[in-house]
């Protein structure tokens, strides 16, 4: 499988509602169908990407947000944090998940015109994580896979070791892979080598909040990647999802931080512009650091005073 990086030069094709090149086009990377499309102006992700989309294995999205769904008080609440994020993909545990059940999960998400991402939350070994895997595909008929593999149910931590087998079986197994890992750039590069169509390094412990502990990790990842560069996990508030994209990550994936707000949809609005803003700021390029000020005025053709007695202009 070959990973497609970003940018604006897409070919066109959208899912759940994205839009590149002016046209939409309801298939997923695989050929299946999918959830949503874009109906009006204030339908998830309308309006946003425009000549920025984010692209992972070829297909487009017209927003940077990738939300989950754990942690949430009701499907109301859920329903509500997902408009407002605007995301366009969004993860669902399939351990967790009964598909055919009425009210389930991906009734809201088919409701919100959002695509379903399963991933293989729970999973401890690289055994487990396929089989949850092949099932998501049979289940909900698409190849595309967040692949979690953590080491101990207390950190959540990725265990490198299954989680690169686990890799490895399912690109070969014809799966557009999205593996959760460690803010480790050796271990985003191995990844990446085995044909993973992204990489999701973690900021922090997930649904610790902590933000992005090691941003220095996030810019070597970064720096190296040739597929898109996902935050994943510990972001907390607005400022964190800013700074992972002014960091020059392609897309911030979250749940806890909005599930888990005072006010879900409000935080969902915040995460929605500050993920925009970062990227705004990212493109755009911020000024170098100095250690010393630097006037913004330029000093050529100031007024002089020789006399300090007697204005320059005097009679």
């Amino acid at each position: 499988m070959n990973a497609m990086t970003e940018g604006s030069g897409a070919d066109g094709t959208v899912s759940g509602g994205a839009v590149s090149g002016g046209t939409a086009v309801g298939e997923t990377a695989s050929g299946g169908a999918a959830i949503g499309s874009v109906a009006d102006a204030s339908a998830p992700g309308a309006g946003a990407g425009g000549d920025d989309p984010l692209v992972v294995a070829g297909t487009a999205f017209g927003s940077r947000l990738i939300m989950g769904t754990g942690g949430a008080p009701s499907q109301e609440v859920l329903r509500r944090a997902l408009v407002a994020s605007g995301t366009e993909l969004t993860t669902v545990a399939m351990r967790r998940l009964a598909p055919g059940v009425a009210g389930s999960v991906l009734q809201v998400l088919a409701a919100c015109g959002v695509r379903p991402l399963p991933n293989t939350a729970g999973c401890f070994t690289a055994r487990d994580a396929v089989l949850t895997a092949r099932l998501a595909r049979e289940a909900l008929g698409t190849d595309w896979i967040k692949l979690e593999v953590v080491a101990d149910e207390r950190t959540l931590l990725p265990d490198p070791v299954e989680l690169l087998e686990a890799a490895e079986i399912l690109v070969d197994d014809g799966f557009t892979v999205l593996p959760y890992t460690s803010d480790d750039p050796v271990l985003a590069r191995r990844l990446e080598d085995a044909g993973c169509a992204a990489v999701m390094p973690l900021g922090a412990p997930i649904g610790s909040g902590l933000g992005i502990r090691n941003p220095h990790n996030f810019q070597l990842i970064v720096e190296r990647a040739g597929v898109p560069v996902i935050l994943d996990a510990g972001a907390g508030t607005a400022s964190d999802a800013a700074l992972a994209m002014e960091l020059g990550c392609s897309a911030v994936m979250l749940a806890s931080a909005v599930t888990r707000a005072r006010e879900p949809e409000l935080m969902a609005h915040a995460m929605r512009h500050a993920v925009e803003a970062g990227r705004l700021a990212y493109r755009a390029g911020r000024i170098p650091r100095r250690h010393f000020a630097e006037a913004s005025s330029p000093t050529a053709g100031l007024a002089s005073f020789p006399d300090p007695e007697r204005p320059a202009f005097g009679l």
